[in-house]
């Protein structure tokens, strides 16, 4: 036999041998198969504490086919540049398994400790709560985090990774949560990109790695949009430290460390949530701005890390007006000013506001305007005394010379711009009065303060005649159509004067006051019943705006919206006496515009109509004339 012949007889024995072992050796090697991974993109806020509901899903299964050696390896790596930095975990969910888990299957984790036997404990608690401590490291996960160690297999500790294993043969798998740290404090909101990687091992050696890419997302709560908007921002001055609109305000100029006025400025963002943003205040004239301890006319970069300011602004010695900018990043809100007064008044002007005041106490009878030498209104404490003794018989007091209780007017409001002065009349007749800025001869005497200064003498009205007649009047004598209308009700006494405030329980009799037109009250308090009735409370001064009259009582109505006559009447009742309980009546008219304004179309009608008949007769003597010249 030749060498060659015995060389290839050889090489087909060891061929042969070869593959009988490879083909006997089958069964008894061990392999993980079927190895799948996916996963499920996860969302959170970042104030929200975060929980299986927002994380991240890693689903692995696997056909163990001999427990011994076999183990499924589950960790996952940053996939490219992240947002920001941030602890992202990985805990068991679940098994999630088509078939019921072995008994014999298990997960560890990253120090070989049992996480737990799905098929005894069930479902883990999420991290939070204390069934369930967080396995992995300190850190976001840079590497693949298992390495295979002997016949065995080991984690390698501080990663965020687990294993399957399973002592038996048979289907393994899990679900995984990955999710950021619910303790971790802001994180920072975008997109972080991982891959999740499921590896295979058999006597710690790699058999197969799958691996699929996901997501957690990182919104923001409404309260965390950082984003101003600008059109909710306010600004606004008062009295208090939390106004909702712009005061008017005057204050004493005398340095104090108390405020007069504080601006609150609130910025907000998208969601109207509070957030914070850059302020600038500005102040020019007298007065001085103080936030957090600085004091000055000029704060930059202030303002309250909850979106919600108080700027003070203080008075500083300096009389005159404080005219206050106020702008953010984004927002330029309106000018405030604070009006700051002199300790003195230099000018003090009274007028009568009711012009008859009954016996006995009367709270609004005389008003003063005061202002300082700048010309600022002075909102500081005004007294009022009759002028002589004569005077003080009629109403009202004669000033002590020493100390006593002097009668203070009451200092003006937002609403009621002047000082308002009592006066308590004591029988009928005219008193004359006068208004300081002291309270007694000696103090004025004194003047410590500062030189007295008086008001103009006014002379005050005590009426006691009696209620005899009761008037209807309109406020004016001609209307337009629907034009709104005010109807008077005045109680007079025997001479036809007006007497003072009072309330008479039937002034007018029963059914009050009656119409056959169609007035209406839309748009006003007054309804069809109050003009019925018969009880009546006059006013004791009189306003342009609520068009209240002294000595009346006025009812609000609209004027029907075609043109004529509208009448009211009314009887006396028995708050009068006999001779006064007689009907009483009152009109006025409503021009009619359509019928005005057909006429003067009829109008325009009949002059065109006399034009055109001038145009004919002139046209005609033309051709007259022509003919002639012709001839």
């Amino acid at each position: 036999m030749s060498t060659k012949t015995n060389f290839k007889r050889i090489a087909l024995v060891a061929v042969a041998a070869l593959g009988l072992g490879v083909l006997s050796s089958v069964p008894s090697q061990a392999a993980v198969t079927n190895l799948t991974i996916s996963a499920v993109n996860g969302t959170a806020t970042t104030g929200q504490s975060n929980d299986t509901v927002t994380a991240a899903i890693v689903s692995v299964s696997g056909l163990i086919t001999l427990g011994a050696v076999d183990t499924i390896t589950v960790t996952f790596i940053n996939k490219g540049t992240q947002p920001g930095t941030g602890l992202a975990r990985m805990y068991l969910l679940d098994t999630d398994l088509a078939t019921a888990p072995s008994a014999t299957m298990a997960v560890i984790d990253s120090i070989g400790a049992a996480v737990g036997n799905p098929a005894t404990v069930g479902r883990v608690a999420p991290y939070g709560t204390a069934s369930m401590a967080p396995y992995g490291g300190s850190a976001l996960i840079t590497g693949e985090s298992f390495t295979a160690t002997g016949a065995g297999f080991g984690l390698t500790s501080g990663y965020a990774g687990m294993a399957i294993t399973n002592s038996a043969a048979g289907i393994s798998g899990a679900r995984f949560a990955v999710q950021f740290d619910s303790v971790t404090a802001q994180r920072t909101q975008g997109v972080y990109n991982y891959t999740a990687i499921a590896t295979s091992y058999t006597s710690g050696a790699v058999v197969t790695t799958v691996t699929t890419d996901f997501t957690i997302t990182i919104g923001a709560t409404a309260t965390e949009v950082m984003t101003i908007a600008p059109g909710s921002s306010t600004a606004f001055i008062g009295t208090g430290t939390t106004p909702t609109s712009d005061s008017v305000i005057t204050a004493l100029a005398t340095a104090s460390a108390t405020p007069a006025a504080y601006i609150r400025v609130q910025t907000y963002n998208a969601n109207g949530t509070n957030k914070p943003e850059s302020i600038t205040a500005t102040l020019s004239g007298a007065g001085v701005l103080s936030y957090g301890g600085v004091t000055g006319s000029a704060l930059t970069g202030i303002g309250d890390a909850d979106g919600d300011t108080n700027i003070e602004v203080r008075p500083n010695g300096v009389a005159g007006v404080a005219t206050i900018t106020v702008t953010t990043t984004t927002r330029t809100f309106t000018v405030k000013t604070v009006s700051f007064y002199s300790e003195a008044p230099a000018t003090l002007v009274a007028s009568v506001s009711a012009p008859v005041a009954n016996v006995g106490t009367n709270s609004d009878v005389v008003r003063v305007t005061a202002t300082d030498a700048k010309g600022i209104a002075w909102s500081g404490t005004l007294y009022i005394y009759a002028s002589a003794a004569a005077d003080a018989l009629v109403a009202g007091a004669v000033r002590a010379t020493a100390a006593a209780s002097a009668v203070a007017c009451s200092v003006p409001t937002a609403t009621q711009p002047a000082h308002v002065c009592p006066v308590s009349g004591t029988a009928a007749g005219t008193a004359k009065f006068k208004v300081s800025n002291y309270a007694t001869a000696a103090l004025a005497t004194a003047a410590a303060s500062g030189a007295e200064v008086t008001s103009n003498e006014v002379t005050v009205t005590v009426g006691t005649n009696p209620v005899a007649t009761v008037k209807l009047e309109f406020d004016k004598a001609t209307y337009a159509p629907g034009e709104r209308a005010r109807i008077y009700v005045t109680p007079l006494d025997s001479t036809g004067k007006a007497v003072g405030a009072n309330t008479y329980a039937n002034l007018l009799a029963a059914g009050g006051i009656s119409t056959a037109s169609s007035v209406t009250f839309a748009g006003s308090t007054t309804t069809a019943d109050s003009l019925t009735v018969a009880s009546i409370t006059t006013k004791a001064t009189s306003s342009s705006t609520s068009g209240a009259r002294a000595g009346s009582m006025e009812y609000t109505v609209y004027m029907p919206v075609s043109g004529g006559t509208v009448t009211i009447s009314a009887t006396g009742g028995t708050s009068l006496p006999v001779a006064g309980r007689v009907a009483v009546t009152a009109s006025a008219t409503v021009t009619d515009s359509g019928a005005a304004a057909l006429a003067a179309v009829n109008a325009l009608a009949t002059t065109v109509a006399s034009l055109r008949t001038l145009i004919t007769t002139l046209t005609n003597l033309v051709l007259k004339i022509q003919k002639k010249v012709k001839a």
